[in-house]
């Protein structure tokens, strides 16, 4: 049972709370019009004294009060100037010389909803309207003759300014975990858009550079060379398949949340280290030979990791392709206990310079890695060409 509790105290209407603290504080004001047992007989009684009218006040202050519950989610304002009317005719019903606390804690209630749901300018108006209500009864018994029992008045009054202060402390705090929730979201959708112009640019940047390599040297041969040039215009049908097939893969996942799932094309698995080899002879027949090396026992890793390691290997080749000016190119994966290294270097023209335009790639790899809390760096080397290099850290027993 005290499991389920807060679930049920949460499922309780903002009207609902009303009515218990409406008939919570009826039954109070009817009790202390007893003596009860124990209490000293000289204490001050007033005794039960219930006539006709009295009933047909208590009456129209219950059915006033219970519609002004029922109405408070959807008309707020409305149903707390009922609930303020049922005060004052329980007082009526009471002949009480003051509109007593227990009496509006139905009212409080509403207070406290109207302060934390309403924008500012009703949250005024219905203060102002309690107000006017809170002091409109004891002045008006003070014009016409009879007592009021001025420190009950003020404590009443107390109980309504702290009713509002807490309501609206409430709806600040809702309001703040909702602009919380909406930058959250934000940050969410900039972050998702950010991965996927990454996807897409490791993805065709490598094969756009062998690509435009291949198209240039069919051009080259195209009279003199015609079997060369074969080869190279089916390199570049090859790379555009591939490529083409990928940005199909990726719009399919993009839309897998509108299609239905019957129709939904399944998803080839995303490409990881094992996919090297593969990447390796589409790069060496771009005309960039690719020495792979591998250090250390391989072994599966964490999805994320192995799709990273193969997209820094991929974005590195794509830039030795397309900027260094080099005919080959070195690979290294290390397999550690606990970490996973990869090294690309060439020899090419780029002598202490940052290759032209891959500024964005360079960036796209520093980014991966770093989500995974691994080391990157990428620059020239003191020989010629240019390096890069990555750790990704594995958690020891993580597949």
């Amino acid at each position: 049972m005290p499991v389920n509790s807060p679930s049920l105290l949460r499922r309780v209407t903002p009207g609902g709370w009303a009515a218990v603290a409406w008939t919570a504080g009826l039954a109070y004001s009817f009790v202390v019009l007893v003596r009860l047992p124990g209490e000293s007989p000289d204490n001050f009684y007033r005794g039960l004294l219930m006539s006709d009218a009295n009933q047909v006040w208590l009456a129209v202050c219950a059915v006033v009060s219970l519609a002004g519950c029922v109405l408070l989610r959807r008309m707020p304002l409305s149903a707390l100037g009922l609930l303020l009317a049922g005060a004052v005719f329980g007082a009526f019903a009471m002949h009480s010389s003051t509109m007593d606390v227990p009496l509006v804690l139905g009212p409080d209630v509403a207070l406290w909803y109207v302060a934390a749901t309403l924008p500012r300018r009703k949250v005024v108006l219905g203060s102002g309207m309690a107000a006017l209500v809170l002091l409109g009864y004891p002045i008006g018994r003070v014009f016409a003759g009879f007592i009021i029992g001025t420190s009950t008045e003020l404590a009443v009054l107390l109980t309504a300014a702290v009713a509002v202060l807490l309501g609206n402390s409430a709806g600040e705090s809702r309001r703040h975990a909702a602009e919380l929730s909406e930058n959250a979201a934000a940050r969410a959708v900039a972050g998702e858009r950010l991965r996927i112009a990454r996807e897409l640019h490791d993805m065709v940047a490598h094969s756009i550079g062998i690509v435009a390599l291949q198209a240039g040297a069919a051009r080259l041969v195209l009279t003199t060379q015609p079997e060369a040039a074969r080869d190279a215009l089916g390199q570049v049908e090859t790379a555009s398949r591939e490529t083409l097939s990928g940005l199909r893969r990726m719009l399919v996942a993009l839309r897998a949340a509108e299609d239905d799932p019957s129709d939904r094309v399944p998803l080839a698995p995303a490409p990881g280290l094992a996919d090297l080899d593969r990447l390796a002879r589409s790069t060496t027949a771009a005309g960039v030979a690719v020495d792979l090396r591998w250090y250390g026992e391989r072994r599966p890793l964490p999805p994320e990791v192995d799709l990273s390691a193969y997209r820094v290997v991929q974005e590195s080749l794509a830039n030795v392709v397309r900027h260094a000016g080099a005919r080959s190119c070195q690979v290294t994966i290390s397999c550690e206990e606990d970490s996973v290294s990869v090294e690309v270097l060439d020899s090419g023209g780029l002598r202490g310079t940052q290759p032209s335009g891959a500024g964005f790639g360079l960036l796209g790899m520093q980014e991966r890695v770093a989500l995974l809390h691994g080391t990157f760096a990428a620059g020239p080397r003191p020989t010629g060409g240019f390096r890069v290099a990555a750790t990704l850290p594995v958690a020891v027993g993580a597949r």
